[in-house]
């Protein structure tokens, strides 16, 4: 049979580029020759992915909360994926970084409507008793979300609100860590003490914490805006609506949710890891903001306001 000189053209290049690398192209023809076709649950290891919901009750609901809580993990995964991209860029161009902007905003919008999954898609009932099971996990223990925070802007911007002021004319990234705002939402609501479920975060993810302040702390999203695209009219409007997603409307979906679920009267029901969920989760109260200098003075003073009020 006589071959095609398309297919005959693309064997030489294939043979150039294994050539490169003192590969022979024959060994690896052999290999496709003898390899399986790959199959769609082959390709995104469906089998594993369903095997990964292990509920600890027999609350049928219990599986809607491990699955939401799977995926919202995997949209971070993706937000810090586009970041990665724009921090290595060799040649970073305005387009590039308000391209992949425009991802992350797309990934957050997901994320803020995808409460309705909670709030609206799990019995009361069952969520209160299964959720006894799983002391002392709590969604608090996110660790995507705080790289997340640490790779979009400077740390200080990241420091409790009290003592922001004061760390501000220090550039000790440790320092500003050790302040970081969440930490302060994870005490117990009785003592202030730092609770189990802050203890064992910190266990774990304190040192990638540090590596990645250290590490992003001259590309991250605010400092790659001011040196290269500062004034760009689209890049400042991708990254106020990444922040006003980020640090408005996620957490106050958040807020909604934990609301729905654990407010009781005449007092509320603590979160699983005892965190101080009430102060911790209104924007109000914390003002955490990416890129404060892309605000007005009103605009940071009233802080998720406008956004509180339509909700």
């Amino acid at each position: 049979m006589e071959l095609n000189p398309t297919l005959v053209e693309q064997v030489k290049k294939l043979q150039q580029k294994y050539a490169v690398m003192g590969q022979d192209l024959s060994s690896y023809l052999d290999g496709l020759l003898h390899a399986d076709y790959l199959t769609y649950w082959d390709y995104i290891h469906l089998d594993t992915l369903l095997s990964l919901q292990n509920p600890k009750t027999q609350f049928p609901d219990e599986k809607i909360f491990i699955v939401y809580h799977q995926i919202t993990e995997l949209y971070f995964n993706l937000i810090l994926w586009e970041i990665e991209q724009i921090a290595n860029h060799e040649s970073l161009t305005e387009k590039f970084f308000v391209e992949r902007l425009d991802r992350i905003v797309r990934y957050f919008q997901l994320l803020e409507n995808s409460f309705a999954v909670m709030v609206n898609g799990m019995e009361r009932e069952q969520f209160l008793k299964f959720r006894m099971s799983l002391l002392p996990a709590s969604g608090f223990q996110s660790a995507q979300y705080r790289l997340i925070e640490l790779c979009s802007t400077d740390t200080i911007n990241l420091v409790n609100s009290a003592e922001r002021e004061a760390l501000a004319e220090y550039s000790d990234i440790g320092q500003q860590i050790d302040k970081l705002y969440w930490r302060s939402g994870a005490t117990e609501l009785a003592t202030g003490s730092k609770t189990l479920t802050l203890q064992q975060f910190e266990e774990k993810y304190i040192k990638l914490f540090r590596e990645t302040g250290m590490k992003y702390r001259n590309k991250n999203l605010w400092k790659l805006y001011e040196t290269h695209f500062k004034g760009s009219a689209d890049a400042i409007a991708r990254m106020r609506e990444f922040d006003q997603l980020a640090n408005v409307l996620w957490p106050l979906a958040h807020l909604k949710s934990a609301g729905h679920y654990l407010h009781r009267d005449p007092e509320d029901i603590k979160a699983t890891g005892g965190t101080n969920w009430q102060k911790y989760l209104p924007p109000r109260f914390q003002k955490i903001i990416f890129f404060p200098e892309l605000w007005s003075a009103e605009e940071k003073a009233e802080w998720g306001k406008a956004a509180i009020l339509k909700h």
